[in-house]
């Protein structure tokens, strides 16, 4: 577990789709359109970290419109498909916003997420996460990707750094 004062610290979360967001199954229809399952249950993490201040970004090797769909509904801040060179945007995008390595957490599943996690202060995974992201990982969510892990390891965070209940309070207007 993280220093509560360093997981404070977190103001952009970069989240992969295939395995995380998604079951990382890729499906197509009749038409050969991809299509792709996203859980419901992963709004509230994205709107309470959306309430407590974090922007979320979208990080993904695929382009699919589904995602472009999804993640529109969920008002993610950033949205970058068909990324080849994830650490190189990581860097690039941390210059550009002038943002530290502590104030970045990841959430992955699989190889290619571990350098990216490694440019940041904080890592969650599903999981279904491959042995290497769970070594790595802060968090290690107990529900797979495509299920709601993403909405469990963002509570997490919230929780840790004790601001949970009142994100949840004023996004759904709800005592907890």
């Amino acid at each position: 577990m993280k220093d509560r004062n360093k997981l404070k610290q977190i103001k952009y979360l970069i989240i992969d789709v295939d395995g995380t967001l998604t079951d990382a199954g890729i499906y197509y229809d009749e038409h050969g359109n991809e299509l792709k399952k996203f859980c419901t249950k992963d709004a509230a993490g994205f709107f309470a970290a959306h309430q407590v201040g974090i922007k979320i970004l979208i990080l993904t090797g695929r382009e699919c419109a589904a995602t472009t769909r999804r993640m529109t509904e969920m008002k993610a801040d950033y949205l970058v498909q068909d990324c080849k060179d994830k650490v190189r945007y990581i860097q690039s995008f941390m210059r550009e916003n002038e943002i530290s390595k502590e104030e970045l957490g990841y959430l992955g599943d699989d190889l290619n997420d571990l350098p990216g996690m490694n440019l940041c202060g904080f890592a969650g995974c599903p999981s279904d996460a491959c042995e290497e992201v769970k070594e790595r990982a802060d968090y290690v969510s107990v529900i797979k990707g495509g299920y709601g892990a993403v909405r469990d390891i963002i509570s997490y965070l919230l929780k840790q750094r004790g601001e949970w209940e009142e994100a949840i309070s004023q996004v759904y207007g709800i005592g907890i």
